[in-house]
This record gives C-alpha cells, structure tokens and sequence, in this order.
C-alpha cells in the first residue's frame, strides 16, 4: 500500500497570481482535542515546499487546515475595511485513506473562498 500524503495550494484571486508568504497550520481534531501537527508559509507559487503531512505520517481522521488569509492581505497590500471580513480560514476536513493523496486548495479573494478535494 502507498503512504498518503496531505498537501495545499493557494490562489489570490483578486489579484490573480499565487499567494506567497501565507501562513498555513494543520491539526488534528480527536473529540474537543485540537493538536497541531504543522506549521508552513506557501512559497512564491502558493504551495508549501514539502508536503504539510509528509507520506507515512497520515492518519484516518478529521483534520483542520487554518489559512492566516488576513495577515496575507494585509502584507500584499490589499484594500480593506477594519475590521476586515476574513481574518482566519479554517477548513476541517476527513481523511479516511491513510494510503491516498489529499489536496485542499484554497480560492481566495478578501470577500470570500471557496475551497474542494484537489489532485
């Protein structure tokens, strides 16, 4: 069997290019217990430069990904009100196959994201 792994990709799309230098941390949720397990900042392409869970480290479960989107925004420049309306991103989530690839990427704008179960 192949050994999972857990990666992102984040997209500005206000801005139309990648959203570098965003912070991006990873927990794990059992019950009311929140763990972190990581902590990355995305490249100049809007991803990680290694997996955020690496093969052989993932786990059946449910999982949080929190995106630091209003500190990206702020850093880029980007025109707001204050307070602004994204600060945090959290997107939880399941993995039930220890051995596949899951992608969470992350649509982006000061208003508003969408997210899905990338490739």
């Amino acid at each position: 069997m192949t050994a999972g792994w857990l990666t992102t990709h984040v997209l500005d799309t206000a801005r139309g290019c990648p959203a570098a230098g965003l912070r991006v941390r990873l927990y794990r949720i059992e019950g009311a217990a929140r763990t972190l397990l990581a902590q990355m900042v995305t490249n100049a392409d809007g991803r990680t430069d290694s997996p955020i869970l690496p093969q052989g480290q993932v786990v059946p479960g449910i999982y949080e990904l929190v995106f630091e989107a209003g500190a990206y925004l702020d850093a880029a420049g980007t025109l707001h009100q204050e307070p602004q309306f994204l600060d945090e991103i959290p997107i939880r989530f399941g993995i039930s196959d220890a051995g596949a690839h899951y992608h969470v990427p992350l649509l982006l704008s000061p208003f508003g994201y969408s997210t899905y179960r990338g490739s």
